[in-house]
């Protein structure tokens, strides 16, 4: 959606490196919004997000408009069932409905081979990834790892918004699910997630929405991290009016199991 940083750029370097032709769509979409002001207040940069296009080798900046992308008010909806009932669709109603609206317009429109998201939206992946299928395009999805800053918050458009004071308080929400990942290997899920929760308390500037140990394939709740492949830890939580989002993938052997 634009306001590019090094964590979408990574994006465009894998395509560029595996790819003849990349195409980078910068839309920010109005109806996978569920806060208006959100979207009113969504970074838009798209003048400085050419250039640094440019500078990576992408060959096509498709930038459509609104109007452009949504002709007429649409009637279908999409339902993922389990999928989308946790984390960010149950805090975010008609989220994902919007992401997959605009995702199936923009396959049509720009047909590409293969499709790069990134793992800092990985419920957004996993929806993606069941659209892809239920509905047979004929393309790769590729999941790429999170980007960080040097202090470990995750890279996002999101983070121009952050006062001085927030940005200094958001690697906190890295550390938690650090501890969360370390907690892991001592004691039971729902321990190691109060002991993250206990960590976050302790900064009042932070507000935590949810923080989930998940089943990364499912991404339903687990009781046991013994009982699945893969791991992923997940949370939301708002740094004054801006709501940030990150997760950890894990597997049971890296945590000691």
């Amino acid at each position: 959606m634009g306001a590019l940083h090094e964590g979408h750029l990574s994006l465009l370097k894998a395509a560029k490196a595996q790819n003849d032709v990349v195409v980078c769509s910068v839309f920010v979409n109005p109806t996978q919004f569920n806060n208006a002001e959100d979207y009113k207040l969504y970074p838009r940069l798209l003048e400085q997000d050419a250039q640094l296009l440019a500078q990576v080798g992408c060959d096509v900046l498709f930038a459509p408009v609104a109007t452009e992308m949504y002709k007429q008010t649409g009637k279908l909806t999409f339902d993922f069932g389990s999928l989308e009932n946790v984390m960010e669709g149950a805090h975010r109603p008609g989220h994902f409905n919007g992401v997959a609206t605009v995702v199936s317009k923009l396959f049509h429109l720009v047909r590409p081979h293969q499709a790069f998201f990134g793992q800092k939206d990985l419920q957004q992946f996993a929806i993606v990834q069941q659209l892809v299928q239920d509905l047979s395009f004929d393309l790769e999805l590729v999941c790429y790892p999170i980007i960080r800053e040097e202090d470990g918050l995750a890279m996002s458009s999101r983070n121009r918004r952050l006062t001085p004071e927030q940005r200094q308080m958001a690697p906190k929400l890295y550390e938690a699910l650090q501890l969360l990942e370390r907690q892991l290997a001592q004691v039971c899920i729902e321990e190691a997630k109060q002991a993250a929760i206990d960590f976050l308390a302790a900064y009042p500037q932070i507000k935590l929405e949810y923080l989930e140990v998940i089943d990364a394939n499912t991404l339903q709740p687990i009781s046991s991290v013994q009982e699945v492949e893969k791991v992923a830890v997940c949370l939301a939580a708002f740094l004054g009016e801006v709501r940030l989002i990150d997760n950890l993938l894990l597997e049971p052997k890296e945590i000691g199991l």
